[in-house]
């Protein structure tokens, strides 16, 4: 965490990733983000992955550093105390970030109504307000028609990793940042919209994939797990482990065929065929196949210790392929040295590593990340710190069941 957006207060009304991943963002940077969740918990406090008790390890990643205020939402006076918490005075206050719809009771007009200046960072799934999530629009533009192997080409094949729940999240994020400096500067709020299937087009616009299909009228085939455009793809090595290599630059192919010691083998190539793979990465993608049983042939008569010696060494690109349980026991951004993880002990019960701010601010000190809250832990505190409400109206409230602390669910 750092303390870039103190005094920035975040009120977030959401579940699942994209929304909660614009939240998070904005509190590892500082801002106080509080999160209205209904009494039991939303949709996602159950999710997988979670522990043998029912924990919610995602839940427990996402909302760290924000604090909770568990509210009956069914219920009038609890949907009126939400509205309240978004729209609460104070110079950085008047910032909702959320997923839900359009209209109903947290629409931006609604809102906005109550004051003036108010910013509302809204997920959505479709810019019409359709329902979807990062399976369902990753899927309607084609990524895994274009993933997996080359011989099924007929096949989806889907990802495990929510890219554009992320970067709507991310994209969200900045657009609050964007939104807070305009109002700084003018007074005026306003509703950012940010889809999950717009973000999605516009990356895929803006790495000329579009375009791609557009201008050739072909898609792009599957090709298993080579790299477009330029050489790169996974090989075994002498005793059996497995490497991904990749040469996208000419230093990269030049480190590449240096630490293979294959200079003969790709000059005899070259004179073949007439081209220079040092100056045209494309020509490399299209002859891979060429190129492959070369490096192949290499690296199956090397053990990987040494390879890693003389791939790094000749400034080559490359990783190898662990599970996530051995990357987390070697890899440098998970250790402690690395500066990003701190143990941190969870509502769970658990204690284990987990991530601050991804990015280093230099010269200021990365704080260690706050784990995340109980169900309405901060219930009492939120009402009177930011509603300004006495102790026996924050009782009544309790009493009616309008709202609960954790006290209920620890």
């Amino acid at each position: 965490m750092y303390g870039l957006l103190n005094g920035v207060r975040v009120i977030e009304g959401a579940s699942f990733i994209a929304a909660p991943f614009c939240a998070l963002s904005l509190a590892q940077l500082g801002a106080e983000v509080i999160r209205f969740d209904t009494v039991g918990g939303g949709p996602d406090f159950h999710r997988w992955p979670r522990d043998p008790s029912g924990a919610s390890f995602y839940w427990e990643g996402l909302n760290r550093s924000k604090k909770s205020i568990a509210i009956n939402l069914a219920d009038p006076r609890g949907r009126e105390l939400a509205a309240a918490l978004v729209t609460a005075p104070g110079e950085g206050g008047g910032i909702f970030v959320t997923n839900y719809p359009v209209t109903g009771f947290l629409s931006h007009d609604r809102l906005a109504a109550r004051r003036a200046d108010l910013i509302t960072a809204r997920i959505m799934g479709h810019a019409d307000g359709g329902n979807a999530v990062d399976y369902t629009v990753n899927s309607a533009m084609g990524i895994p028609m274009m993933t997996g192997p080359a011989d099924h080409p007929n096949i989806p094949v889907n990802h495990v990793l929510p890219a554009w729940d992320l970067l709507t999240g991310s994209t969200a994020a900045t657009s609050v940042l964007a939104a807070l400096i305009s109002r700084r500067a003018t007074g005026l709020g306003q509703e950012i919209r940010v889809p999950l299937s717009d973000v999605a087009a516009a990356t895929l616009g803006t790495l000329g994939q579009v375009a791609e299909v557009l201008v050739t009228g072909r898609d792009r085939p599957k090709i298993g797990n080579d790299l477009f455009g330029a050489f790169g793809r996974d090989f075994v090595t002498g005793d059996g482990r497995r490497l991904m290599i990749v040469a996208i630059t000419s230093r990269q192919w030049s480190g590449l065929v240096e630490a293979l010691n294959i200079e003969a083998g790709v000059a005899t190539l070259e004179a073949e065929l007439g081209v220079s793979f040092a100056v045209d990465e494309g020509l490399r993608y299209e002859h891979r196949d060429r190129l492959g049983a070369l490096v192949e042939h290499a690296v199956s008569t090397r053990s990987a210790t040494h390879l890693a010696t003389r791939l790094d060494e000749a400034g080559a690109c490359w990783g190898p392929y662990r599970t996530l349980s051995e990357a987390v026991a070697i890899e440098k951004p998970f250790l402690p040295e690395g500066g990003l993880f701190t143990d941190v002990d969870h509502v769970s019960g658990h204690t284990y590593p987990t991530p601050g701010y991804a990015a280093s601010f230099l010269g200021l000190q990365r704080h260690a990340p706050v784990r995340a809250p109980k169900l309405g832990e901060h219930t009492e505190e939120v009402l009177a710190s930011v509603l300004a409400m006495p102790s026996h109206e924050i009782a009544t409230l309790h009493d009616s069941g309008i709202v609960q602390s954790s006290g209920a669910h620890a």
